[in-house]
C-alpha cells in the first residue's frame, strides 16, 4: 500500500468534493514530503490512479476568474471501503522501514574506531537537530482546519517522528560509549593492542 494513496484518498474524503490543488495544499500544511515521501507533484498523478482505479470521480469541473479550469473529486463507495481497509492495514501491521545505515552497521569493523564514534556524535547532533525542528513544526498544530489550520490530531504524526528520533539518538550515543570503551574488533584495533 502506498501512503500517498492513503493520504490523498483520505483528504479528498474528508473535503469532498475537492481540487487536486487543494488537497495538495492540505497535505503541504501537514509536511507530508518530510515524513510519507509524498512529493507535491505525484498527488495529481495519484488522483488520476484513483480515479482509474474507481476509487475517486469527477464530480465537476470549475473556473475562477483567468485561472485554469480546475476537477473536482469525491470519494466513490468503493474507495470509501478501499479508505478504511487501507487505514486498518496502516494501524495493524508493523513494517519495518528500510534504514540505510542497517547495511553500513554490518561493516563497521573495516572503520576505525576514531572515526566511528565522530560519525555517531554527528549522527546524534543531526537527529537533535531534526528534533528541534519537529517540535517547532508539532507546536504550529492546531486550528481551524475550514480556516487553514492543521487538525490536533496530526500533532501525533510529530510526537510518533519524536519517539523515533529520540530512540535513534539514544542508541547512537550508547555505541558511541561503547566504541570508546573498547567494544569491538575495528580495523585499528590491532594497532590499539599493540600501543
Amino acid at each position: 500500500m502506498s501512503s500517498t494513496r492513503l493520504l490523498v484518498l483520505g483528504i479528498v474524503r474528508i473535503f469532498s468534493p475537492v481540487h487536486g490543488y487543494d488537497v495538495r495544499r492540505e497535505l503541504k500544511s501537514w509536511n507530508v514530503e518530510e515524513w510519507a515521501n509524498v512529493a507535491p507533484g505525484s498527488v495529481y498523478g495519484a488522483l488520476k490512479t484513483l480515479e482509474r482505479d474507481g476509487l475517486v470521480e469527477v464530480v465537476g469541473t470549475d473556473q475562477q476568474g483567468g485561472r485554469p479550469e480546475r476537477t473536482l473529486y469525491q470519494v466513490t463507495p468503493e474507495g470509501d471501503k478501499q479508505f478504511g481497509i487501507m487505514l486498518r492495514q496502516s494501524w495493524w501491521t508493523v513494517n519495518q522501514a528500510i534504514e540505510p545505515l542497517l547495511p553500513a552497521l554490518c561493516f563497521m569493523p573495516f572503520m576505525s574506531r576514531e572515526e566511528l564514534e565522530a560519525a555517531l556524535r554527528a549522527r546524534v547532533a543531526q537527529l537533535d537537530a531534526l528534533r528541534e525542528g519537529n517540535r517547532f513544526s508539532a507546536a504550529h498544530v492546531g486550528g481551524d482546519p475550514a480556516k487553514g489550520g492543521i487538525p490536533d490530531h496530526v500533532a501525533e504524526i510529530y510526537h510518533f517522528i519524536e519517539a523515533r528520533m529520540a530512540g535513534e539518538a539514544a542508541w547512537a550515543q550508547a555505541l558511541a560509549e561503547r566504541l570508546s570503551a573498547g567494544d569491538y574488533e575495528l580495523v585499528d584495533s590491532t594497532e590499539d593492542a599493540g600501543d
